[in-house]
């Protein structure tokens, strides 16, 4: 794909460069890509396709597992398994890859951004390593970063990285979720503050740029949908029925996702998108300045109103993602007896 318009910071939105235009395969249809023989990946949570090594694909596992993640073949062996130094692994539930834009150095994000009580915890964290030159296993050191919601706790298990600007975004786990810009630039000495930029389909469980920044993709357990900016959508996906669809990411060449779910020897899906969202990218993008809406100091950006700069009221984009009577379903369920929300509560680990 071609890049369009794209996450340019809390509250604004930006063209970016362009890029070679992604052609699918005719007729390729939904197919298993691999499945995960290592008996300790039990609870693959999040996914990701490494940047510098080919046919290669990082996962790790749901809460309670450690700070661990795996290097994957394409034929679902590991290859290596990798320790964060001095992390912690309470409810890790999204990774993503991307390239530090001052760098150019290959970076690997941990979500551990879980939350089932929607608040319980005072902060969330994400941790940054850099991704390993070699396949062996080992420990890396990894950077701690620290947030906090600007409007309270929420369970999430969407975190995406801009593959231009490096920023992070968080999408929520809820009835009525949004998706949160972090701050341009990090800070590991305090904590840095997540500012509502739109809102995101019901229940989301990951979320996931395009290699060119063009367009995003959230995963709710029902399907996905493709977006060039919150409540701008491409393109609704069909996703393979799934015991408990956890993880979303797009192919190295941005023409399909790949999808997974958790249980023993879960299968990863590759699943081309649909012609619409390939075409909606414009050949010919003109570049936008950065938004006037410069950090402040510490780091966080200027309060700037971002549902104005979207042209969101900061209401719910409708279902997006979901079909209107699996809507009236989990809104019941919201209001059942509460063996009914004991079973949401299980569902969202």
């Amino acid at each position: 794909m071609v890049a369009a318009i794209a996450f340019a910071g809390a509250g604004a939105w930006a063209e970016t460069g362009s890029a070679a235009q992604a052609v699918p395969v005719e007729g390729e249809g939904e197919r298993v890509l691999f499945r995960f023989r290592d008996e300790r990946i039990t609870e693959s949570s999040g996914l990701a396709v490494s940047p510098t090594h080919e046919d290669v694909y990082y996962t790790h596992n749901d809460s309670l597992a450690g700070p661990v993640f795996f290097a994957v073949g394409g034929d679902g062996r590991t290859r290596a398994t990798f320790t964060l130094q001095g992390a912690v692994a309470r409810d890790w539930e999204g990774m993503a890859a991307s390239t530090d834009p001052e760098t150019g150095r290959r970076v690997l994000w941990f979500a551990d951004i879980g939350d089932n009580f929607d608040g319980a915890w005072p902060d969330i964290s994400v941790y940054r390593v850099h991704e390993p030159a070699s396949l062996r296993d080992a420990t890396l050191p990894a950077v701690r970063y620290r947030f906090r919601y600007e409007d309270g706790g929420h369970n999430a298990e969407g975190v995406m990285v801009h593959p231009r600007t490096g920023r992070l975004y968080i999408v929520s786990k809820e009835f009525s979720g949004s998706v949160y810009a972090a701050p341009k630039r990090l800070r590991t000495g305090r904590t840095n503050i997540l500012r509502r930029v739109g809102s995101a389909p019901i229940m989301a469980t990951d979320a996931a740029y395009a290699p060119d920044g063009s367009s995003f993709v959230i995963r709710t357990y029902f399907s996905a949908t493709v977006y060039s900016a919150p409540g701008e959508q491409l393109a609704k996906v069909t996703m393979p029925q799934l015991e408990q669809a956890e993880s979303i990411a797009y192919t190295a060449d941005g023409t399909a996702l790949l999808t997974g779910t958790e249980g023993a020897g879960s299968p990863v899906y590759r699943v081309p998108l649909p012609e619409e969202a390939l075409r909606a990218a414009a050949p010919t993008p003109t570049p936008a300045p950065e938004p006037s809406t410069a950090p402040e100091a510490g780091g966080e950006p200027a309060r700037g109103g971002a549902e104005a700069a979207d042209g969101q009221d900061g209401g719910q984009e409708g279902d997006a993602g979901v079909p209107a009577g699996a809507v009236a379903l989990w809104l019941a369920v919201a209001v059942g007896a509460t063996g009914v929300i004991a079973f949401i509560a299980r569902r969202t680990r």
